[in-house]
């Protein structure tokens, strides 16, 4: 496959944006992307004054282990939280439905005056150089991994969560939903992971049954993980439950720097990560020919890419280990996608378009081909389909099934199995540009 080997400009009334294409060496990255260059030193990122850190000796001898729930915790920070208290004053106002639509037509309104157009229709004006069209991308491929977003119950309420998860959010998939997908995931040979999410998905009721079940199929099975769900009362035997049935666990960590971390995850945060981390390097996660895979994800903290993840997992192993012992095997990188909260953390400080202007700037045409809702299927948790979780949390549906016969979303019980889905039109908007800047960005790291 062929790409553009020179940027493409538009001309822009407030300055130009340059769409690359042709990245494939990380040595060709500092000259293709102008914004690919943030530092892997993240413990130094800040979004106000700079201000000491805690951190070495001082932290460990901070980090206790603390069972009691994190969830009071999590409650009155919302309630002190004035992003949290103008959110909540405007769902209550217009309704999810209404701050999606208005969420979308702020994006919408920072790409017109950036000169840009949509998602789509910015792919069709970026040709290959044999004349392909880079859309021809946006199709279903066989079916990989199917992705189930279990509920949106959590113990935290992190201001950048896109599912916009809390404590207050009750939605949980049930048994009959559950043992659905599980059917559907028999009958799809391709399908070779389940990857289960939330919320945290260990507080929810049909987590162990997916994972009991799953692992009886042969599939491997990923747990998208907080942490301090590990430490919550009732979850004393989580850790050990993981480590029976050999699931991978990818964990959120957006900073090695306690401050950093509390600051977007909520107080304790950090703290009971480290511990929660122990207990699982304990049970053999994240060490050398152990089997058990413990992989953790950084997410920046404002309104800029992610640094080369290669190097930045090199520095939060070095930090991690030399503070704390703490062992893992890979990072992954996530570029945060302008939506929910984090959109309107942007748009509070007013940065959206900035932000937009950014992704667009570094729109990289390599990543296409790794994009992960060619090859998921993102599931809700009231078994609702969906090509991937942010347009799921976007009221973005799949594009439905040949068979079905509804004029409703498609749920999963249109299809028997994954098969059926393939080759079908994904469906696109502008946060899309989320997943195609810098070195690409799915669920699994850089696409690149």
């Amino acid at each position: 496959m062929a790409f553009l080997r020179s940027c493409q400009r538009f001309q822009l009334s407030v300055k130009p944006l340059c769409t690359t294409t042709v990245l494939y060496q990380p040595d060709s990255v500092k000259t293709s992307l102008p914004d690919y260059n943030t530092s892997v030193d993240v413990h130094t990122h800040k979004l106000k004054r700079p201000e000491k850190i805690q951190r070495g000796a001082e932290i460990k001898q901070n980090v206790k282990r603390n069972l009691t729930s994190l969830i009071p915790e999590t409650l009155r920070d919302m309630e002190v939280n004035e992003d949290f208290q103008v959110t909540a004053a405007q769902l209550k106002k217009l309704g999810q439905k209404q701050l999606t639509k208005d969420e979308r037509r702020k994006r919408q309104r920072a790409l017109h005056n950036l000169q840009v157009p949509d998602f789509r229709s910015f792919l069709m004006k970026n040709p290959t150089d044999d004349g392909a069209k880079l859309t021809h991308f946006l199709r279903k491929t066989p079916i990989q991994v199917l992705q189930l977003n279990i509920g949106l119950y959590c113990n935290q309420a992190c201001v950048h969560c896109h599912v916009e998860s809390s404590p207050k959010r009750k939605e949980m998939m049930n048994r009959e939903t559950a043992e659905k997908c599980m059917d559907i995931l028999e009958r799809s040979p391709t399908i070779h992971t389940v990857d289960i999410t939330g919320g945290a998905p260990e507080l929810c009721s049909e987590f162990r049954y997916l994972v009991k079940r799953g692992r009886e199929l042969g599939r491997t099975i990923i747990d998208r993980c907080n942490l301090t769900c590990l430490l919550e009362p009732g979850q004393e035997d989580t850790a050990d439950f993981l480590a029976e049935h050999e699931v991978t666990v990818i964990a959120s960590l957006p900073c090695y720097s306690a401050k950093n971390v509390n600051m977007q995850r909520g107080s304790q945060v950090f703290q009971r990560s480290m511990e929660a981390l122990k207990i699982l390097n304990a049970l053999g996660y994240g060490k050398p020919d152990s089997g058990l895979m413990l992989h953790l994800v950084y997410n920046p903290i404002g309104a800029f890419l992610p640094p080369p993840q290669a190097d930045l997992e090199a520095k939060y192993k070095d930090e991690l280990w030399k503070c704390f012992n703490i062992e893992f095997n890979n990072l992954f990188t996530l570029t945060n996608m302008p939506i929910k909260r984090f959109a309107d953390f942007l748009y509070r400080r007013n940065e959206l378009q900035s932000y937009m202007e950014v992704l667009v700037r570094n729109f990289n045409a390599a990543s296409l081909q790794g994009l992960m809702c060619r090859n998921y299927i993102s599931v809700g948790w009231d078994g609702s389909l969906f090509d991937c979780d942010f347009n799921q949390q976007l009221d973005i549906p799949m594009k439905k099934p040949r068979n079905s016969v509804t004029n409703a979303w498609p749920t999963v019980w249109d299809i028997q199995k994954a098969e059926e889905l393939e080759n079908q039109r994904i469906m696109t908007d502008n946060h899309c540009f989320g997943c195609t800047s810098g070195m690409g960005s799915s669920c699994q790291g850089t696409t690149v």
